[in-house]
């Protein structure tokens, strides 16, 4: 069976979390199995052959499930992207509209370096906020976009519009 279909068989979809009308999509079972866990990591390795990759980040907390073993695989640094006030050393900053009110997330500063190219990693594209400000880090730190990887793509919120001007691959394993 192809991963990809292994995969939608295995996310599981919980109605109402973490409040009415929200379908969770739960990654929890993929992680049960090694088998998948190595396969998706392989899919991305495989998706973004010949790219130029100098480093992974991944966004909190999700992101770095895959993002690490990713970078190991690409033999290249992974670089953590919090939430405001949970990195312990200097840090840069980046501000965000949601939907609710602002977000900030942040890196250590000098994580990214002039002329790097990065990838960003999550489990979840949904309206592509928090994608977008991952960017916009990077950029900030003088590095360069090389792509986005995500495990799931909620379509129907539209994320993928908001990082099409990178102008860079946008992968998705899954599409609901």
């Amino acid at each position: 069976m192809e991963l990809k279909e292994k995969l939608r068989q295995t996310v599981r979809n919980i109605p109402d979390f973490p409040k009415p009308g929200i379908q969770f999509k739960d990654i929890t079972p993929v992680l049960e199995s090694p088998v998948l866990c190595r396969g998706l990591i392989m899919e991305f390795f495989k998706l973004f052959d010949g790219v130029k990759i100098d480093a992974v980040a991944g966004i909190e907390s999700r992101g770095f499930l895959f993002g690490l073993p990713l970078a190991l695989e690409l033999n290249v640094p992974f670089i953590l992207m919090r939430k405001k006030g949970k990195l312990p050393a200097e840090t840069v900053t980046y501000a965000y509209n949601l939907e609710y009110g602002v977000a900030e997330i942040e890196m250590h500063k000098g994580a990214v370096r002039s002329g790097m190219n990065v990838l960003i990693h999550d489990d979840l594209l949904a309206t592509g906020g928090t994608a977008c400000a991952a960017a916009e880090l990077i950029k900030m730190e003088g590095g360069k976009v090389a792509g986005f990887a995500f495990l799931i793509e909620l379509s129907q919120l539209a994320g993928r519009l908001r990082l099409v001007d990178y102008d860079k691959p946008i992968v998705s394993l899954l599409e609901y």
